[in-house]
């Protein structure tokens, strides 16, 4: 019996070790996996290319012209394409931010309480949210319109966009003041 216990204290002594070392093992797999999962996470951010900006002036009958004159424009066409080679096909939302020139993001009353989290700036308003369907290493082309409630003023209008918390694109447009000694 003393000899069969010795045994048994000696392999309670090799699987503690065993454990001991798998629990280690297990701890620095768990802080790679969480590591890689950032890295992922961060890769799979949407890229925004040939973003354009189009100032349109809509007319009685409905049809559409291209105007730069602040006091014309009712509302901004936005256009632009998104990709990325590792993203999960699926749906994403992304955030559009219009900056008026007074430097204050311009909301519309449906979104003026509604925030979205950057990485960066913290909780920031938006305003609009756009659901888009991807495929991986495809690039998807978005359009947006957006007019405010008020008549747009003179000056720079910067348009922002947002994926997973990240700035992805952003591209500003003039609006002039219009008239004859302008």
């Amino acid at each position: 019996l003393t000899q069969h216990n010795d045994s048994l204290r000696q392999n309670v002594a090799v699987l503690t070790t065993e454990k001991a070392t798998l629990s280690r093992n297990l701890d620095s797999t768990i802080v790679i996996k969480t590591v890689l999962e950032k890295k992922v996470d961060v890769a799979s951010t949407l890229n925004a290319d040939n973003i354009t900006i189009t100032p349109v002036k809509v007319r009685n009958n409905g049809k559409e012209k291209v105007s730069t004159v602040a006091k014309r424009v009712d509302k901004l066409l936005v256009s632009f394409d998104v990709n990325n080679r590792i993203i999960q096909p699926g749906t994403t939302d992304l955030y559009v931010v219009v900056i008026g020139p007074d430097g204050k993001p311009i909301t519309t009353p449906a979104s003026s309480s509604d925030t979205f989290n950057t990485r960066e700036e913290g909780n920031k308003s938006f305003t609009a949210k756009l659901p888009v369907d991807l495929e991986t290493a495809k690039t998807k082309n978005v359009q947006f319109a957006f007019a405010p409630g008020a008549h747009f003023k003179q000056g720079n209008y910067k348009i922002q966009i947002y994926q997973n918390g990240f700035l992805i694109g952003e591209k500003t447009r003039e609006l002039k003041k219009g008239g004859l000694f302008s």
